[in-house]
């Protein structure tokens, strides 16, 4: 049997798919925020889905404009756009606090999105968080070659060893990603944040990561690494472990925000 995929209809942008679950009035709701060039029909967002549902916690994933079932070109997607993919969903298709969980740039953008909306944002859970991967983890890679096809043909497609690209990077994806930088901080986020990460990660390193920690303002930040971990955390075991985590940090969301 197909999943019930909704459609939010928007004046000004592309739609966007996605999949709701409403659960328990009592428990603080939670946001999946996949990465660059993924769907909301992942391994991991699918199995996040699971947990809630088992847990009677609300639960929505869904695709950016150019990803997925949503609508747009991937090719045209910038920060900023897939930045207020994240606001118009939390804003229409959710209620009460939330919890954001976000995979490689969906932690950048659950960041972004935090600031943005601090009065619905209880917790952050993100998982090898791509913070200002454009500046700090594309430009610097970029060969000669690919820098010289985004100076004169204005993209460079990118390679990807996960059997989807490849995939264009763009110049107006680099240059807008510029202007969400929040590295090296401060980041005026006070909130309880879970930040996950692979110790094998090629794509967003440990090193990079950990930055990201004394950057944010809040004192109640939790960083845990998984010594063998890749960037994807998508094994049966890996899958198991980020539940685990989430559960118990869902629970203390849950209990701050229930003493507000």
């Amino acid at each position: 049997m197909s999943e019930p995929v909704e459609t939010l209809v928007r004046s000004d942008a592309p739609s966007l798919a996605y999949v709701r679950h409403v659960g328990a009035a009592d428990k603080v709701g939670c946001v999946w925020l996949g990465g660059f060039h993924s769907e909301m029909a992942g391994t991991k967002a699918r199995h996040f889905e699971a947990w809630a549902r088992a847990d009677t916690r609300s639960y929505l994933r869904f695709d950016y404009r150019g990803h997925g079932r949503s609508g747009g070109e991937f090719a045209s997607g910038t920060v900023s756009q897939w930045r207020q993919d994240v606001l118009d969903v939390v804003d229409d298709l959710t209620a009460g606090p939330q919890i954001l969980i976000g995979s490689s740039m969906g932690g950048w953008l659950a960041l972004l999105a935090a600031l943005a909306r601090a009065e619905r944002i209880a917790g952050l859970v993100l998982i090898a968080p791509a913070v200002d991967f454009t500046q700090r983890l594309i430009l610097p890679r970029l060969s000669d070659s690919a820098r010289q096809a985004i100076d004169t043909q204005g993209q460079w497609l990118r390679p990807s060893a996960y059997g989807d690209g490849p995939y264009p990077i763009t110049r107006q994806l680099l240059e807008d990603g510029a202007q969400w930088s929040l590295l090296p901080g401060p980041i005026p986020i006070d909130i309880p944040v879970l930040i996950v990460q692979g110790g094998a990660d090629p794509d967003v390193p440990a090193d990079h990561v950990e930055q990201l920690m004394p950057a944010l303002v809040s004192g109640d930040v939790d960083y845990v690494l998984r010594k063998s971990g890749d960037h994807r955390l998508s094994t049966p075991a890996d899958l198991d472990w980020l539940a685990l985590l989430a559960s118990g940090f869902s629970r203390r969301v849950d209990a701050l925000s229930n003493m507000r």
